[in-house]
């Protein structure tokens, strides 16, 4: 195996601009990787060789005749199913989308292409995002990098498997509810959800359009700091962008944490955390601690309502969202002609979707539901006011708040499938971030029998130079060994 295979994408894009790698020859190491792991992994739906290894030999060309070249020039990057890709099929991991190929890029993938990047392919997802596992594919589920019984985490896993497994080395996830973090746990690796309209949501497949962004995954903070530059700025296109300056993340990459003040969140850390996260968490606290920071409990009361109000309001948004796909204007449709309209309507909808989407549609119509709005969907909206508000004033009192990306390791595959509580229950610690609109960091922080540890640090909004900074100081002063598997 290339020792490249294994670099940072800062790494790569400086020795493909110095001539001393071959883009092409670098992304045609990706794919000989990714024949020989993705069988045990399946981490993608659908590969891009022939698009990306033409896209390199375009990049090396560049680079020969001195022309300018991108920030991710040559970098092989891995793209979750739904985010739109022109010409390249996007599926949403559902039967519902198995043959839509959009005829449009996400402003994402412009401004990647625009970098000189490399899409290497489409990463499998839960279908629409719904689901901690990804295990809820269509195409089926994706195996944990460090131990193929268990599950990558979801929605992102794909996209944290391929970079876990050296089958990408950047990917691009959505952050819906934790969808980000939660694999980036789970795999290992670093995900960063931005702040809420930070990073454009044109050409992202909508599931829950008031949580969700589009955000990094990436082998450390250093690679997080440059895909968010390339990916973070206004989109008139997307009337949730925030209007501000482009700016270089990059430069927030210091190794300082001296003086800053961690609010270390009680409840993240209460019923159902395992001993062994809330140890590891606990160590890279008093990690930091010893670089400077100073840290101190906080308890935000409203955050033991934040599991039920979060997926009130996802589901309810889901359910107005995907009643588009219904087989008459797209998407999935039975080949049987002779039903009537309403009979056709249903079975596309019965046979186009799996069940656990079909659970969210169903939960999500009935709090939106005549009698029942008041009761659950506007409560829930009530309830994320004052979830925002609590971190509003504990970020009066702290500079970021610290607690673990997930309450548990990595389960196994199946575990957890036929108890969809006890699937809900795994992102106690992550929705609170979706709510409240702000940035939040997973980042390793260690291993349990073999099994990673990530915690997350949230800021204020917009402040991801924060984050990146206490990222960057842990990553740096700590690194936590990843050496990645040979699966011969």
């Amino acid at each position: 195996m290339p020792s490249y295979i294994e670099l940072p994408a800062y790494e790569i894009v400086k020795r493909i601009k110095d001539q001393e790698l071959m883009a092409e020859d670098y992304i045609a190491s990706l794919y000989e990787r990714i024949k020989k792991v993705e069988k045990d992994i399946h981490a993608y739906i659908t590969l891009t060789e022939d698009l990306a290894l033409k896209k390199a030999r375009e990049i090396d060309k560049k680079v020969k005749q001195r022309e300018k070249t991108g920030r991710l020039c040559g970098v092989g990057i891995a793209i979750k199913d739904n985010i739109c890709t022109r010409g390249i099929r996007t599926t949403c991991a559902s039967h519902m989308l198995e043959d839509f190929v959009p005829p449009y890029d996400a402003t994402v993938i412009s401004r990647i292409k625009d970098e000189d990047g490399v899409i290497m392919g489409k990463a499998n997802m839960d279908e629409f995002a719904m689901g901690s596992s990804t295990e809820f594919s269509y195409f089926g589920p994706t195996h944990n990098p460090w131990d193929l019984g268990r599950v990558p985490g979801g929605s992102s896993g794909g996209s944290a498997a391929a970079v876990a497994s050296g089958m990408a080395t950047l990917a691009l996830g959505s952050d819906t509810g934790g969808s980000i973090r939660c694999p980036a746990s789970f795999c290992s690796v670093v995900g960063l959800k931005p702040t809420y309209g930070l990073v454009s949501r044109f050409g992202l497949i909508a599931y829950a359009n008031s949580l969700e962004q589009i955000g990094p995954i990436t082998k450390d903070v250093r690679d997080c700091a440059l895909l968010l530059s390339c990916i973070a700025s206004h989109d008139p296109l997307d009337n949730t962008s925030v209007d501000r300056p482009q700016e270089d993340y990059t430069k927030y990459l210091i190794d300082d944490v001296d003086g800053m003040k961690l609010g270390v969140v009680k409840e993240f850390f209460g019923e159902g955390t395992q001993d062994s996260v809330e140890k590891g968490v606990l160590e890279a606290i008093t990690k930091l601690e010893e670089l400077g920071s100073d840290h101190q409990e906080i308890s935000l009361k409203s955050l033991q309502y934040a599991l039920p109000s979060y997926y009130i309001i996802a589901m309810s948004e889901a359910s107005s969202n995907l009643a588009r796909y219904d087989g008459l204007r797209y998407g999935y449709r039975i080949p049987n002609k002779s039903y009537d309209w309403s009979t056709v309507y249903s079975k596309n909808r019965r046979f186009g979707f799996g069940f656990e989407v079909k659970r969210r549609i169903i939960l999500g119509t009935f709090a939106l539901s005549t009698g029942y709005y008041d009761e659950y969907y506007l409560k829930a909206q009530k309830i994320r006011t004052l979830i925002k508000r609590d971190f509003d004033m504990a970020f009066k009192k702290f500079d970021v708040l610290i607690g673990p990306t997930m309450p548990i390791l990595p389960f196994k595959i199946g575990e957890k499938v036929q108890d969809p509580l006890k699937m809900y229950m795994c992102d106690v610690d992550s929705v609170p971030a979706n709510l409240a609109g702000i940035p939040s960091i997973s980042i390793p922080c260690g291993f349990s029998k073999g099994l990673p540890i990530g915690f997350q640090i949230m800021a204020p909004p917009f402040r991801e130079d924060l984050l990146l900074r206490v990222a960057f100081s842990f990553q740096k002063n700590f690194p936590v060994s990843a050496k990645l598997r040979s699966y011969e």
